[in-house]
């Protein structure tokens, strides 16, 4: 066979990777030629801006191969390839939109490549990578751009913040948003804070704030983005690191394991390093502070003048052109604004009004806007219109059971936040839809009602107050919502706490014999310890120390015995009331005068989960659960029309309900069969133990033969040696050396 006859380009490219090689090797000593190449692509560059599109191809591949060596080596020889990174970024900059692709990811690519040895820095690249991202028109570039970007500043800030690079590209994507908001390239801005807010490089509150800016802009693509971003970003962050942790879970164990069974090289020996050190990373996130992750919602510096100016431009604005389902999200992120700071825009609820009807499009999104919307401080007369409508749209017996439902669900949500909207009236009518025979409708009204029990019973009928509120009406404890009353702040569960130390207080009185009201022990002996000469003092102290004294007009005159009935009610009451102040004043004195040591706040977490047990139990009130629900989350049209969904399933979908989250299996298995195929799943081998009892018995007879042959001698040695190798760790040793 001939030899292949090799191109003179082949031949080039081969020398030029050669002599790369060999500078990186020794640098002085082929300075020569690396000054002669330099001015070869010296020419070759002033012969392309000369004819930057009639270039042949033969001379774009020099010119290409030529600016591969040249950044290969540039930091050897920066006198020389001072202008060098110069060169490439105005070749890119004026003739992206004509330069060959190959040639122009070279060049790119160089750049990125000069950046990682520093012969440039972060802000050059970025300024020359940016401008081009959002004015070419080949989509290949800018995918190729957009993540040499996003990994730069990824790589900037590994370490540590760089702020200085942040800032400028922060404010280079600000500008870009507001110079022209009719612009569709403010989406790559949108893109890039998006992603690096996922990935937790940024996540102060200028992204945030360039973010508020998209949502104000005129292009729909770019409000859409925005919106998203506030709807959903710390979700994705939530989901960016379940997986990354999901990523890096790796098993010592078994990499060591097969390292002692495989044949020892260098590459398994590197594999076992990189897991120790993922391992180690993994423990030093787990000891690290937890960052702290505000929410994009809550970084928002103006939340009320962003509200407003949001409601006023694309939804109460006609001459809007947003479609309805963009107007939804706009509506959504305007509402959950409302509803988590407890802002007041009056025209919002107004606003409602004419979409508040079954025949609307979407018209659970809009019910669950508005209850997403409402808060406490709201006014009640601006709310009660609302109702009225969605109890005069939705709930009738003339409506479709879905529609029922959703209309009483919606009210329920909206009174969860605002109770007082609520007539009597209304109420007493809607409550008696309990009784209807379809499930979804009676839940959604029961639902409304076990609502008011706990937050007005007063307004229900007697037969529907339930006994634990008509007794807790008739003993006055539970009390009538005010508006505008804000609950104040306190440390969760620290009245459990409280509790606790009574209890542990009035069981060391028990044990030493004392009774359990009373004082303490230490009390007690500081009482012993005052001065017994104050009692003779006050004893010796005279009547008529200047003071009136009150005298019956008749000495002998008889005091009037009181009512003894009347007398021991009184007490109890007192008692009672008594014993209620004196569990607040317990609460209110721990949380004001004690210092909580280690052991404290150890018993506070241990009591507030057995409290969460019993409240998924279903041992406690949801009242304040109904309160905090949706604060942060914001409120979906799936759970307006949750309760239609409770009507009786069919028998596909009770199936498809009971195999959701079990393992798919084409046939039916035993235990042992599933954990067999599991193992096998994992590349697990059987035991040995399994293996002999699975063994050919003709295998296994030669062996049993010849064992009973065996000498009192031999059989001895064999024990012994057999002992031998358990000890030093079995025929393979397991890394154990005699």
């Amino acid at each position: 066979m001939g030899k292949r006859k090799v191109a003179a380009l082949e031949k080039i490219e081969a020398d030029l990777a050669g002599l790369q090689h060999k500078i990186r090797k020794d640098p002085d000593a082929y300075e020569k030629e690396f000054i002669e190449n330099w001015q070869q692509f010296d020419a070759a560059h002033e012969k392309f801006l000369a004819a930057p599109v009639g270039a042949d191809s033969n001379s774009l591949i020099t010119f290409r191969e030529q600016i591969d060596l040249i950044a290969h080596c540039a930091e050897l020889y920066p006198q020389i390839t001072a202008t060098f990174p110069g060169a490439l970024k105005d070749v890119l900059t004026k003739h992206h939109a004509v330069l060959e692709p190959t040639l122009r990811e070279k060049i790119v690519s160089s750049l990125t490549l000069l950046r990682r040895k520093d012969v440039i820095d972060s802000n050059y690249l970025l300024t020359a990578l940016f401008p081009i991202l959002i004015s070419t028109p080949s989509k290949s570039l800018r995918m190729v751009l957009y993540q040499k970007i996003l990994s730069d500043i990824r790589n900037t800030n590994t370490k540590t913040t760089n702020h200085r690079v942040n800032r400028t590209m922060q404010t280079v994507l600000y500008n870009l948003v507001t110079s022209d908001r009719s612009s569709p390239k403010a989406l790559w801005a949108v893109k890039l804070v998006r992603e690096l807010w996922r990935r937790h490089i940024w996540s102060d509150a200028k992204p945030v704030d360039i973010m508020r800016q998209a949502c104000l802009a005129d292009n729909e693509k770019v409000v859409i983005g925005g919106v998203r971003f506030f709807l959903g970003g710390d979700k994705e962050r939530e989901e960016f690191e379940d997986e990354s942790s999901d990523d890096e879970n790796v098993d010592i164990k078994k990499v060591k394991h097969s390292l002692e069974i495989n044949k020892k090289s260098k590459k398994s020996k590197k594999v076992l390093d990189r897991a120790v050190d993922k391992v180690k990373k993994q423990e030093r996130k787990k000891n690290a502070p937890h960052p702290l992750n505000f929410s994009a919602l809550h970084l928002l510096q103006d939340p009320q003048g962003f509200s407003e100016n949001l409601f006023e431009k694309h939804l109460q604005n006609s001459k809007s052109k947003l479609s309805l389902e963009s107007k939804l999200l706009v509506l959504q992120l305007v509402t959950r604004l409302v509803g988590l700071h407890k802002l007041t825009v009056i025209s919002l609820y107004s606003w409602f009004i004419k979409h508040l009807s079954p025949r609307q499009q979407s018209a659970s999104s809009f019910l669950a806007s508005l209850a997403q919307g409402t808060h406490n401080l709201v006014p009640p007369d601006v709310i009660e219109p609302l109702l009225q409508k969605i109890a005069n749209e939705f709930v009738s017996e003339a409506s479709a059971s879905e529609v029922c439902s959703a209309g009483l669900n919606a009210i329920r949500e909206i009174c969860v936040r605002q109770p007082l909207a609520m007539n009597e009236t209304l109420l007493q009518d809607l409550v008696e839809y309990r009784k209807s025979k379809d499930k979804g409708v009676m839940m959604a009204a029961k639902g409304l009602l076990s609502l008011y029990r706990e937050r007005g019973a007063d307004m229900l009928r007697k037969k529907d107050r339930g006994k634990k509120a008509t007794m807790e009406l008739k003993s006055g404890d539970l009390k009538s919502v005010k508006f505008g009353e804000e609950q104040a702040g306190e440390i969760e569960g620290l009245e459990l706490l409280a509790k606790w130390k009574e209890e542990q207080r009035k069981r060391k009185r028990l044990e030493r014999g004392l009774p359990e009201e009373g004082e303490d022990a230490e009390n007690e002996d500081e009482e012993l310890e005052e001065d017994p000469d104050e009692w003779e003092v006050a004893s010796m102290d005279s009547s008529d120390s200047g003071e009136w004294i009150r005298v019956s007009d008749s000495e002998d005159e008889a005091e009037p015995e009181p009512d003894t009935k009347r007398q021991k009610v009184d007490s109890e009451d007192l008692e009672e009331d008594d014993k209620e102040n004196a569990e607040t004043l317990d609460f209110i004195k721990l949380a004001t005068t004690t210092i909580l040591t280690p052991a404290d706040l150890a018993k506070l977490r241990e009591l507030r989960m057995e409290a969460n047990v019993d409240k998924a139990m279903g041992n406690r009130k949801r009242k304040q659960d109904m309160e905090t629900r949706h604060a942060d989350e914001g409120l979906t049209a799936d759970q307006i029309e949750a309760p239609a969904k409770l009507r009786k399933s069919t028998k596909e979908e009770r199936i498809a309900l009971a195999k959701e989250g079990k393992p798919n299996r084409e046939e039916h298995k035993s235990t042992q069969a599933i954990r067999k195929s599991k193992k096998e799943a994992e590349g697990k081998s059987s035991t040995n133990k399994e293996k002999a009892r699975r063994k050919n018995f003709m295998m296994t007879l030669g062996k049993a033969k010849s064992k009973q042959k065996r000498s009192l001698v031999t059989t001895r040695n064999i024990l012994k040696n057999h002992i031998e190798r358990s000890k030093s760790g079995g025929r393979r040793r397991n890394g154990i050396s005699r």
